[in-house]
């Protein structure tokens, strides 16, 4: 019992990363409404940013661990907020209205472009981390066994669960949440009612983007490095439990994303981890095919 329990624990901090990514991931395909590849690369190089600069921070300019890491989460929001204003003025506002391929084939580019910079800046080198707040925090004991969560991992819960909370509060009860909303279900009447179509999906696509930079800045954090290819693998799974869960609400899509994270941690524990993205892929592509079917016959009926 105390291993399923430290099963639950382990999914309880995964389920918190992809929970952060698909809030994020909503908030900018909620009105885009198109396939967009490079979101997992902006995770993926925030985080790389982080501990690039981190190491930098602390080999040359002689900081203190903890000064350099500051210096590291700095410059991943920076990046963020730079690529996120690129993304949205040169890539998504002229390519909306066209067809759904070239929004997918230029994020693609972007995604591959992202991972090369990334790459190239760390030289095709690993760079990793000293462990910090690894201390474990027991949750429950037998003669044998001890199921726990370090300390970097409970904050990293408390942050995700703090943000999207203030997040949903925020969304359900401001303006923006309204301006959102009525932009995500009809751009074309919203404009009409006076609502300012771009700047809500500039603030949309910037506010992804921090979401996307957190869960960068977190991963590389507990983990200690981030491979350069870690942005499509991150991706295609915020992409695809999104895709099931659907665009219209991104606290329903976090709710569905941590689910996902706590089942990927109890197949990690029970069954061959090498099969475990295969079976998690094979799982969504089933929901989207039931979801498709159910959606088909209520046309019908």
């Amino acid at each position: 019992m105390l291993y399923f329990f430290q099963q639950v624990l382990n999914g309880l901090h995964s389920g918190a990363l992809y929970a952060l990514l698909a809030f994020g991931y909503v908030l900018t395909n909620g009105i885009l409404h198109r396939t967009n590849l490079a979101y997992g690369a902006l995770f993926a190089f925030c985080g790389q940013t982080m501990i690039l600069t981190a190491a930098f921070g602390y080999q040359v300019l002689w900081l203190t661990l903890f000064a350099a890491v500051a210096l590291g989460i700095v410059a991943a929001f920076l990046y963020a907020a730079l690529i996120s204003h690129i993304l949205s003025r040169s890539i998504f506002e002229p390519l909306a209205d066209r067809t759904p391929n070239a929004i997918v084939v230029t994020t693609l580019g972007i995604l591959l472009l992202l991972s090369e910079a990334s790459r190239i800046a760390a030289d095709t080198h690993d760079l990793w981390l000293p462990p910090m707040l690894a201390q474990p925090i027991v949750f429950a004991q037998n003669a044998g066994f001890k199921a726990t969560l370090t300390l970097i991992q409970l904050l990293d819960c408390a942050v995700v669960v703090a943000t999207v909370a203030l997040a949903t509060f925020a969304f359900a009860r401001s303006s923006f949440g309204r301006r959102w909303r009525a932009v995500s279900d009809d751009p074309r009447a919203a404009a009409m009612c006076g609502v300012d179509v771009r700047a809500v999906f500039r603030q949309a696509v910037l506010a992804g983007g921090f979401c996307a930079a957190l869960a960068g800045i977190m991963a590389g954090l507990y983990y200690g490095n981030i491979s350069f290819g870690s942005g499509l693998v991150y991706g295609l799974k915020i992409l695809f439990v999104t895709a099931v869960g659907g665009y219209l609400s991104p606290p329903r899509a976090a709710l569905g994303a941590a689910a996902f994270g706590m089942a990927e941690s109890l197949w990690a524990g029970y069954f061959p981890v090498e099969w475990r993205d295969a079976w998690m892929y094979l799982f969504l592509v089933a929901m989207l095919v039931l979801i498709g079917a159910g959606r088909d016959q209520s046309k019908v009926a």
